[in-house]
C-alpha cells in the first residue's frame, strides 16, 4: 500500500513538472527478470522511471549514504532498493542483486557508475558485467534526455521535456573465453553504445562515434520477451 501510495504520488509530480515523450514504454516488458541499463543525470529520472514503471516490481543499487537521510531511508527502503558502499567490493550488494533477478524482478543500473552532469554520456565502469554475467538475465538499454535541465527548469516554474526511448534487449555471449577486466570494459562499452544509439547526437559524449559500436559480446538476434 505504502509503496503504491509513494509512486502515485510521484507519477502525479513528474506528470505536473514534466511533459514525458515515452513512445515505446508500453512495450516494456511485464514478465521475468531483466537488467535495465540507462544513461544517469542523477536528477529525476530514477523516480521518474521507478514509478511509471510500475506494476513491475524494480529494484536498484544505490549509494549507502542516502540512507542516512531518514527521508530517503525510507523512500528507498519501501521500494526494496539495496544499499550499495561505493569503493570496495560489496558482495552483500552483489548477493541481493542476484537474488532480486532470481526472483524475476527488474534490477536497473547505470553503467557510468555515477551521474553526468551535463547529460552527456561518460566512459562507463564494468560492474554492471559482473552482475549480467552472474545473473544470465536479459539486458534492456534506456536511454533518456531532457531531465538534465529539470532543476535549473523547476526554479523558472517552466515544465521539463524528458524523453526515454527503448533499445533491444541483448544477453552476453561469452561462452568459453576468459573473461579478463579488458574485456569487462570492452563488453561494458558495448552496453554503452546500444544506450549510444538511442540517444541525441549531442547527448552522446564518449560514445559519440557509433562507427566504433560493435556487438562481439552481445546476443541481441532472437531475443524475445
Amino acid at each position: 500500500m505504502m509503496n503504491w501510495l509513494i509512486n502515485s504520488a510521484i507519477r502525479l509530480y513528474t506528470n505536473l513538472t514534466c511533459r514525458i515523450d515515452a513512445p515505446d514504454l508500453k512495450d516494456f516488458p511485464q514478465h521475468g527478470p531483466l537488467i535495465a541499463i540507462a544513461n544517469h543525470t542523477g536528477q529525476i529520472e530514477a523516480p521518474l522511471l521507478f514509478a511509471h514503471l510500475q506494476p513491475r516490481n524494480i529494484t536498484g543499487w544505490a549509494k549507502a549514504e542516502i540512507w542516512e537521510n531518514w527521508f530517503l531511508r525510507w523512500v528507498f527502503t519501501t521500494w526494496g532498493m539495496i544499499p550499495l558502499h561505493r569503493g570496495e567490493a560489496d558482495m552483500t550488494a552483489l548477493k541481493l542483486a542476484l537474488k532480486a533477478l532470481a526472483e524475476g524482478r527488474i534490477f536497473g543500473l547505470a553503467p557510468e557508475g555515477t551521474r553526468n552532469k551535463t547529460g552527456k554520456l561518460i566512459r562507463a565502469m564494468p560492474g554492471t558485467v559482473i552482475v549480467a554475467l552472474h545473473s544470465g538475465a536479459p539486458i534492456l538499454p534506456i536511454a533518456h534526455w531532457g531531465g538534465e535541465q529539470y532543476l535549473a527548469n523547476l526554479k523558472r516554474f517552466k515544465r521539463t521535456d524528458f524523453h526515454i526511448r527503448l533499445g533491444k534487449p541483448f544477453k552476453l555471449n561469452v561462452t568459453g573465453v576468459k573473461v579478463t577486466s579488458e574485456i569487462r570494459q570492452e563488453i561494458v562499452d558495448e552496453m554503452m553504445y546500444e544506450i549510444a544509439k538511442l540517444l541525441p547526437e549531442e547527448y552522446r559524449g564518449e560514445y559519440w562515434d557509433l562507427s566504433k559500436a560493435t556487438r562481439r559480446w552481445l546476443k541481441v538476434e532472437g531475443l524475445k520477451f
